[in-house]
């Protein structure tokens, strides 16, 4: 017998999160290789387009893990769009990724009416799509070979 909660509890959670690490150490050889190295943890990458007044025009965060770099968000400013600013902010953080910490792949997550065909002209390809996430809205997450 059990008794199941649903209430937020933050050392549950961690103590979950632990579990569950270990439990994908012991299945995965390449996750265990990782443990113990400077991979093992992802580094924070983002790269910053700044006007003359040093207000921000556009941006990129993502971070770098396991050969990956996974943009979170991509974004510039409405009246800089169309210019090229995104393609060189994604550009950028590319060759970061793939020049200074040996990625081979990038992903990433966006919206239909976000940039999904923005991304497919700088190379990435759709490896999922889930309609109705949020209702009335399909999500795409894309990909793509790196160097």
């Amino acid at each position: 017998m059990f008794r199941i909660e649903t209430e937020v509890d933050k050392e549950r959670s961690q103590l979950l999160r632990s579990r569950l690490r270990a439990s994908n150490t012991a299945a995965s050889p390449v996750l265990r290789a990782l443990r113990g190295t400077p991979g093992e943890r992802g580094l924070p990458l983002h790269v910053w387009a700044l006007d003359e007044a040093g207000g921000l025009a556009g941006g990129l965060v993502g971070h770098t893990w396991a050969t990956w770099l996974h943009v979170t968000y991509l974004w510039v400013d409405e009246r800089r769009r169309g210019a090229g600013l995104g393609s060189h902010l994604l550009s950028r953080a590319e060759r970061v990724a793939a020049r200074e910490r040996g990625c081979r792949s990038a992903r990433l997550e966006t919206w239909d009416f976000q940039a999904p065909d923005f991304y497919r002209r700088l190379g990435y390809e759709v490896v999922c799509v889930i309609p109705d996430y949020p209702p009335g809205i399909t999500e795409y997450t894309l990909t793509k070979r790196l160097g």
